[in-house]
C-alpha cells in the first residue's frame, strides 16, 4: 500500500466512525450523509495547493467561443465507485458516498478522494434553472470540457447522453430534461480502464502501473462542467483561419444549419472595430483586413472577434499568421510568416504532484508557460497529453508555439508487445479528428503530432500514419504534421524527428539505435534530447518509494545544479553547432518539469525550486536562434 493509500485508509475508517453508511440497497439508494469534502494532503504540494478552494476553475472555459449566459456546475459534488458496467441499469438514487471535488482527478488529494485502481464510477450534482435565466433562451447545453474516460449523463433519471474519449469536449442538449424553476439532478457514470490489460485506449502517460516515466493515471470529471442557455438554432462552433496576408477564411456553423444572416466583426484593443463582414451561416466566407499586424512569438497579437445572427451572438479572437516548410538556402525548413523561425521548448507533461493532470489553478498553469518564456523559449511541445482550452489560450497571449500530440495509446509495461487491433486503431483515429477539430482554431498551435516513439503504432505496412497525416490535412490545411516523433519513421508528414539522449543528433550525416537516418527532403527536428537529472531534496521530491526507485533510470544524473547547468550549457552548444553546420530546424529539451520518479525538470515537481540558471539559459537559447538567423 503506498503512502497516499494509507492516508486515505485512515480517513475513511475515521469518518466512518463518525458517520456509519448503509450499504443495503440493491439500488445503491444511500440517504446518508455522504463523507464531507476536505482536500486530502497529497504526496506533495505546490504554492498553490492551498488556494483551489471550493469553486476550482471559475473561468469560462472555451475562450473561442464566450457567450454572456452561462453557469458554471464546478464545485462540490458526490461520488461513489460502482461495481461495474450493469450498474447503468440501476444509476444510484439520493446522494452518494461522498463529496468531492469538480473537476479533479479522483487519484489526486485535491479531489478530497485520492482513491486508486477504480474503472467504474457515479458523480453526482444538482443544479437549478431559473426563467429568468433563460428567458429567450429556450434551449439549455450541458457541457464538458472532458472526462476520462467514457461518460453516460441522466438529468433527472433520464439519459441525456454518451461521450468517449478522455481529452474532449462534449455538449449535450438537455431542454427535455430539465425542469425550469426547480431543482435538477446531475449524474454521470464513468468507465476508465486506462492501460488495464485488454484495453487499448488514448491514454498518454497515465497507467495503473507506475514505473518511472509512466505516471499515475486520471479517473473522472477532471476539467470544467458548465451550462449555457442557447437559441434553438444556436452557434454551435467557428472556423477562423487567418493568413499572414491578411486574408480571412471564416465558417460560423449553426446546429440545425438552417441559414441565418450573420454579422462577424473584428474588433482591435481600445475596442476599435476593424470591420464588419457579413455572410450567411454555415457557409464558408472571406474578407481581406488591410495592414494586420501578425502574430508571432515576438509579437503575439490578438484580434477580438463578435459573432451575431441577430438571435445569438459569441465571443472569440483570432491572430494572423502562417505557418508551412519550404527550402530556406538549400535546407527544408518550417516557415512562419515568410520566415524561417527556429523552435526551442520544452517537453511539457503538464502533471502536477497536487491535482495530477489538473493543474490546481489557472495561474499555477500559467506559470510554468511564463517560465518557459522568461528562459527565452518560443515553443512548448505538449506531450501525448491535451490541455483545458484555457492553456492553449495562454501560449497565444504569452506567444508560445505549441508542438500538439495526440495522446498514445501504448499499453501498460507487463504488456508492451500487445498493438491495437482494427476496432482500437479506428478509435484511435476518430480521437485524432476530434483533436485536430476542437483546437484548430488557436494561432499558437503550429504542428499536430501523431505518433511518439512508435507507442501504439503499427510498424508493419500499411503504415497507418500515411493515411492520417493526409486526413489531418484534409481537416486542417494551415498546419504541419510530425507523423513520428523517435523511432519508426516511414516517410510521413513534414518532420525527420530524432529522439536522442543526452545530446542531440537534429538534421547530422550520424544517428543512432532507435533513429532513422535524416531525411534532407523533410525538416531535420529532434524532437527529444537532454534529460540531464539531479536529484532534489526530499522536500521537493515526490515522497513514493516506487518513484523513487527509479530515479536511478535518469538518463543522466548530476551531482549539483552546477553541474545541470553545466551539463545543459554543453548540450545546448551541441545542438547550436548541429544548427550552423546541418539540417536542424528545431529542438525539445527534456523537460519543463520533474514528475514522480523523474528529476530531470527545469523545475522541481512542487514548482519550489527553479534548476536553470536563466542568465545562461538565456544566452544558450539566444546563440541558438543566432545561428539559425545566420543560415536563413
Amino acid at each position: 500500500m503506498t503512502f497516499y493509500s494509507v492516508l486515505v485508509f485512515v480517513f475513511l475508517v475515521l469518518s466512518a466512525a463518525a458517520a456509519p453508511i448503509n450499504n443495503t440497497s440493491n439500488s445503491h439508494s444511500r440517504r446518508h450523509t455522504p463523507i464531507p469534502y476536505r482536500p486530502l494532503n497529497p504526496p506533495l504540494s505546490t504554492p498553490w495547493t492551498e488556494k483551489v478552494g471550493t469553486s476550482p476553475w471559475p473561468q469560462h472555459p472555451r475562450p473561442q467561443l464566450y457567450r454572456e449566459t452561462w453557469k458554471s456546475l464546478n464545485g462540490i459534488w458526490t461520488y461513489q465507485s460502482a461495481s461495474g458496467q450493469a450498474e447503468l441499469n440501476s444509476p444510484p438514487a439520493g446522494l452518494l458516498a461522498q463529496e468531492v471535488l469538480i473537476p479533479s482527478c479522483i487519484e489526486s488529494g485535491l479531489s478530497g478522494v485520492m482513491e486508486s485502481g477504480v474503472m467504474y464510477m457515479w458523480f453526482a450534482t444538482t443544479f437549478d434553472v431559473s426563467s429568468n435565466w433563460t428567458f429567450g433562451q429556450p434551449t439549455i447545453l450541458l457541457n464538458f470540457e472532458a472526462v476520462d474516460y467514457e461518460a453516460t449523463v441522466f438529468v433527472n433519471g433520464n439519459k441525456a447522453g454518451f461521450h468517449r474519449g478522455g481529452y474532449f469536449r462534449f455538449t449535450l442538449d438537455i431542454t427535455e430534461h430539465v425542469k425550469v424553476g426547480s431543482q435538477n439532478d446531475l449524474r454521470v457514470f464513468v468507465f476508465d480502464p486506462t492501460d488495464e490489460p485488454p484495453t487499448y485506449i488514448p491514454h498518454g502517460k497515465q497507467t495503473r502501473y507506475t514505473s518511472h516515466i509512466w505516471y499515475t493515471p486520471c479517473s473522472g470529471i477532471w476539467q470544467s462542467v458548465w451550462l449555457e442557455a442557447v437559441p434553438t438554432n444556436y452557434i454551435s462552433g467557428l472556423e477562423v483561419v487567418a493568413d499572414m496576408n491578411g486574408d480571412v477564411a471564416a465558417t460560423v456553423h449553426t446546429i440545425t444549419q438552417t441559414p441565418l444572416p450573420v454579422e462577424m466583426s473584428l474588433v482591435d484593443e481600445g475596442d476599435v472595430v476593424l470591420g464588419i463582414f457579413r455572410a450567411t451561416t454555415d457557409k464558408k466566407f472571406s474578407f481581406h483586413v488591410p495592414s494586420a499586424k501578425l502574430w508571432s512569438p515576438d509579437t503575439p497579437k490578438l484580434y477580438k472577434i463578435v459573432v451575431n445572427t441577430q438571435i445569438d451572438a459569441v465571443g472569440s479572437y483570432t491572430g494572423f499568421r502562417t505557418i508551412s516548410s519550404r527550402v530556406v538556402k538549400g535546407v527544408q525548413r518550417p516557415v512562419l510568416n515568410g520566415k524561417f523561425v527556429f523552435q526551442f521548448g520544452t517537453l511539457d507533461q503538464g502533471y502536477w504532484p497536487d491535482g495530477i493532470y489538473v493543474p490546481p489553478t489557472v495561474e499555477a498553469m500559467e506559470y510554468d508557460l511564463q517560465l518557459l518564456k522568461s528562459l527565452g523559449m518560443n515553443m512548448v511541445r505538449k506531450h501525448i497529453k491535451v490541455e483545458p482550452h484555457l492553456f492553449y489560450h495562454a501560449c497565444d497571449r504569452l506567444g508560445l508555439l505549441v508542438i500538439q500530440d495526440m495522446p498514445s495509446m501504448h499499453p501498460a509495461p507487463s504488456v508492451l508487445s500487445t498493438a491495437p487491433n482494427a476496432d482500437q486503431q479506428a478509435e484511435f483515429e476518430r480521437e485524432v479528428e476530434l483533436l485536430v477539430t476542437q483546437f484548430k482554431g488557436y494561432p499558437c498551435i503550429v504542428t499536430w503530432v501523431i505518433y511518439n516513439e512508435g507507442w501504439g503504432q503499427l510498424t508493419d505496412p500499411y503504415y497507418p500514419e500515411i493515411g492520417i497525416t493526409a486526413r489531418i490535412r484534409e481537416l486542417d490545411p494551415t498546419r504541419l504534421v510530425d507523423a513520428t516523433t523517435g523511432w519508426w519513421d516511414h516517410g510521413a508528414g513534414d518532420f525527420s524527428d530524432n529522439h536522442h539522449y543526452a545530446d542531440p543528433q537534429c538534421g547530422t550525416p550520424w544517428y543512432s539505435l532507435n533513429s532513422a537516418p535524416y531525411d534532407p527532403a523533410r525538416i531535420g527536428f529532434q524532437g527529444e534530447f537532454g534529460g540531464v537529472g539531479h536529484r532534489p531534496e526530499m522536500e521537493n521530491l515526490w515522497p513514493i518509494q516506487q518513484a523513487i526507485d527509479t530515479i536511478p533510470q535518469t538518463y543522466e544524473l548530476n551531482a549539483d545544479l552546477a553541474a545541470f547547468n553545466y551539463r545543459a550549457h554543453v548540450l545546448l552548444a551541441q545542438l547550436r553547432d548541429q544548427v550552423a553546420l546541418y539540417g536542424c530546424s528545431g529542438a525539445v529539451w527534456t523537460q519543463t518539469t520533474d514528475v514522480e520518479g523523474e528529476v530531470n525538470g527545469l523545475l522541481t515537481y512542487d514548482r519550489r525550486v527553479v534548476r536553470a540558471n536563466a542568465t545562461q539559459w538565456r544566452a544558450d537559447i539566444l546563440a541558438l536562434y543566432l545561428a539559425a538567423e545566420a543560415r536563413g
